[in-house]
């Protein structure tokens, strides 16, 4: 198997696993016990958004645990939605947002709030004299990706922090993707809530983190009990919040080795693909991409027939964001690059990890080259598109 959809969900790392076993045994206790087989679990807690908000130059108490990266968007906008209305229901977003944020968004305008969706140029970049544009006096919030999860555009994080803070307005990111994957200074980007998931750094599933900056007011998303300094309520998944914090100090340690061999084969297989494919579109932007991404769409083609031959080699991608998977409307990141329906319906996803090898990349090229001619071939689309050449010459 070759697997090149780290962007849907990763391995999680050995270490990591091996870091969360106790947890499921010895240490099993409830966390909110005072009896040492739970006081261990509340220690491993503590220690983890010490380790965590050290990957972002955050502080141990602007961490708070959720189930995943989609909880803490949710709660991130919802919650500043509601504690902030008394000075305004006007939200700033982009059209390129994880359905996470973006159906968020919805759900709040359906009880009253507004939201500007702004527009980004083909890249897959937000333009910030239209952001600037954009705020209002009522303006509470803005929220925008730090990097895309399908094209792979780093967004100006830093410039947009800059803009939030001098017109006093909060400023949340969903970094899923990018936590981990390529440094982040919350203090040096003026970032005041951040959402993150496990999953995406070799870490388990089902355990996220929203970090909110102290000082900023925010409602509790989860009501119960006290867990979470009373924020959100409900027993902690100590061997989850474990094996995130081992999965966030690895990325940590392995990230510039990490970023740099990435890149290498992210650019290598890029070349080759623009090289040996005719009609082919980056999706993204070039250089301002997370260091793992590819994105293609292939014209005369149709990226779920793509997909399931890739599959019978052995290869592991995606069209899109696992999310969408199964819906049959094309990519709406792909439509808001400018990418007419047909061309973003032939797209693929491809996101490498460390364990990728250029071997591996130079096979999955020859599996393109051979499937995508196997797949014009059977189209009429091309077909009449070479006729049209033909005819022009």
């Amino acid at each position: 198997m070759i697997y090149l959809d780290n962007a849907a969900t990763t391995k999680t790392a050995p270490e990591v696993v091996e870091a969360m076993l106790p947890y499921f045994g010895e240490c099993y206790g409830n966390p909110s016990a005072i009896y040492s087989v739970g006081t261990a679990g509340k220690k491993a807690i503590n220690e983890a958004r010490r380790t965590i908000a050290g990957v972002i130059g955050g502080r141990q108490e602007e961490i708070y645990f959720t189930a995943g990266g989609t909880e803490a968007d949710n709660w991130a906008i919802k919650a500043i939605a509601e504690s902030y209305s008394h000075r305004g229901k006007h939200i700033i977003t982009t059209r390129i947002e994880h359905h996470a944020i973006l159906h968020t968004c919805e759900y709040l305008e359906r009880q009253g709030y507004e939201v500007t969706y702004l527009e980004v140029d083909r890249d897959g970049m937000i333009d910030l004299g239209a952001l600037e544009a954009a705020i209002r006096p009522d303006t509470i919030l803005i929220s925008i990706m730090f990097a895309n999860n399908e094209i792979g555009t780093i967004e100006p994080i830093g410039e947009i922090g800059a803009i939030a803070k001098a017109r006093g307005v909060l400023f949340h990111t969903d970094a899923v993707q990018a936590f981990g994957q390529i440094p982040i200074d919350v203090d040096e980007l003026n970032i005041d809530l951040l959402s993150a998931s496990a999953h995406k750094l070799n870490g388990p599933k089902g355990i996220g983190m929203l970090y909110i900056r102290t000082g900023v007011k925010i409602a509790s998303f989860l009501h119960g009990g006290a867990q979470e300094r009373n924020r959100r309520a409900g027993t902690e998944n100590v061997p989850g919040i474990v094996g995130f914090a081992a999965a966030a100090s690895r990325a940590q340690r392995m990230m510039e080795g990490k970023m740099r061999r990435e890149q290498e084969l992210r650019d290598y297989l890029i070349r080759r693909i623009e090289a040996e494919i005719p009609y082919c579109i980056l999706n993204g932007h070039r250089e301002k991409r997370l260091p793992g991404n590819v994105n293609f769409s292939f014209r005369f083609i149709e990226g779920e027939s793509l997909l399931i031959m890739l599959d019978m080699k052995g290869v592991c991608a995606s069209s899109g964001s696992a999310c969408t998977s199964g819906a049959l409307d094309p990519s709406h990141v792909l439509l808001a690059i400018g990418l007419k329906h047909e061309e973003a319906h032939g797209s693929l996803r491809m996101t490498l990890s460390e364990e990728n090898t250029r071997e591996e990349l130079d096979m999955v090229v020859e599996y393109l080259k051979e499937i995508v001619k196997k797949l014009r071939d059977m189209s009429p689309l091309y077909e009449d598109f070479l006729k049209s050449q033909r005819d022009r010459a």
